[in-house]
């Protein structure tokens, strides 16, 4: 474990995670919404189709429906002839045109393609005998009644939904968004829209997590940046104790100004305070009046990259889902270099192919988080990488 002043102990990233995200449990929060509203939220119950998919036998492919054994020894050198009606009658030795998707009429067992066939007057000539069932979707061959559509903790897909809407299911329950306080905090900080003095910086930070906590499935409610006294951020924890879960950003290292992992030990547990990541290690988990808390460093890549690993975890396990996550195998153009004993997250850029390192420091550059593809993990354990080695390649959604 850290120690509890400075980082001269580092917790390893998933070690403090699970540490985290063990004293953290899912809301219980349940709604139904529209399936227009339903796009990537996380289902909290089991949905069961109402009815089978199709409801009814219906033809796979255009064609005549007819019954097999009418069809029986048709060949191009001597085919059947048969009688071609609008209507199909199941008194046999009958043809009736249908398309894909028809319902197969009653006392048809088959559809004899149209390629198999020839229509001569109000007959139709047989070329290739159908075996009973053939070209024919069966009664639930999609869905069967009752089957499970969607699993608890499923985050929904419009393919998802399409199939909800084609069983007649209009709404489906989920878990509510996790509300989440997002805090900017720093005395150099001031408010968009306003032009920034010598030492002063724009605040950005807050509109980066704001759409990531919307991404991750949460509902983020963004502070005004408060200052580095106690007294200010006490009075901000206060407020975001409301919510489900808050978030800092600033003030969480061990510099003269960043007072707010003191404030988070005089109010509730720190869990852990800097871990073995870079950019990122002045990171603190805590559990507050049992909100869990995260305060990230202030620095944009650094923000970025402990709200990917610590903040987008915290939220899926809210929902009692899995926390979402976009990657991808690619090959080295160029060899990495790390230190030992840090999880490094490297930018880079993929070109013709290949993944090149863009930048492997600067955790206030971000507009090297802009101009990447993604990023790529160099394990604690490791030196590096080199180059022409396969590794996953994350992205930053």
């Amino acid at each position: 474990m850290v120690m509890k002043e400075g980082f001269k102990d580092l917790e390893r990233p998933s070690e403090a995670l699970s540490l985290f995200l063990g004293k953290c449990n899912p809301i219980d929060r349940i709604r139904s919404v529209s399936l227009a509203e339903a796009d990537r939220r996380v289902a909290a119950e089991e949905v069961r189709a109402p009815r089978p998919s199709p409801p009814f036998r219906r033809a796979a492919m255009d064609g005549y429906a007819v019954k097999a054994s009418d069809t029986f020894g048709g060949s191009t050198n001597s085919p059947i002839r048969i009688s071609l009606v609008e209507d199909f009658q199941p008194s046999g030795g009958k043809a009736a045109p249908i398309h894909t998707g028809g319902a197969l009429p009653e006392g048809a067992d088959a559809v004899l393609m149209f390629e198999d066939a020839e229509e001569v007057g109000d007959e139709i000539d047989v070329f290739s005998p159908v075996a009973p069932g053939e070209n024919v979707s069966p009664i639930g061959e999609d869905v069967e009644e009752g089957e499970t559509l969607v699993t608890k903790g499923n985050r929904l897909t419009p393919a998802q939904l399409g199939l909800l809407r084609s069983l007649g299911v209009e709404e489906v329950p989920v878990v509510d968004r996790p509300e989440v306080a997002v805090i900017p905090t720093g005395e150099e900080l001031v408010e968009p829209g306003t032009t920034p003095k010598k030492g002063e910086t724009v605040q950005s930070n807050g509109i980066t997590l704001e759409k990531y906590v919307e991404r991750w499935g949460g509902n983020p409610h963004v502070k005004a940046v408060l200052s580095d006294e106690p007294e200010r951020l006490n009075d901000g924890l206060n407020w975001g104790l409301e919510y489900d879960a808050v978030v800092f950003t600033g003030g969480s290292s061990v510099g003269r100004r960043d007072r707010l992992v003191e404030v988070l030990r005089e109010q509730g547990e720190v869990l852990v305070h800097g871990v073995s990541i870079q950019p990122g290690k002045p990171v603190a988990l805590a559990i507050v009046q049992g909100t869990p808390v995260v305060a990230l460093p202030g620095y944009p890549v650094a923000t970025l990259v402990d709200a990917y690993f610590f903040l987008r975890p915290l939220i899926a396990e809210l929902l009692g889902s899995e926390a979402p996550e976009v990657k991808g195998r690619v090959e080295l153009g160029r060899k990495i270099p790390s230190k030992l004993g840090r999880l490094s997250v490297v930018r880079v850029a993929v070109e013709g192919g290949k993944a090149y390192p863009i930048r492997v420091s600067g955790s206030g550059v971000l507009s090297s988080v802009t101009r990447s593809d993604g990023f790529v993990l160099i394990p604690e354990d490791s030196e590096g990488i080199a180059e022409g080695g396969e590794v996953d390649l994350y992205y930053w959604r």
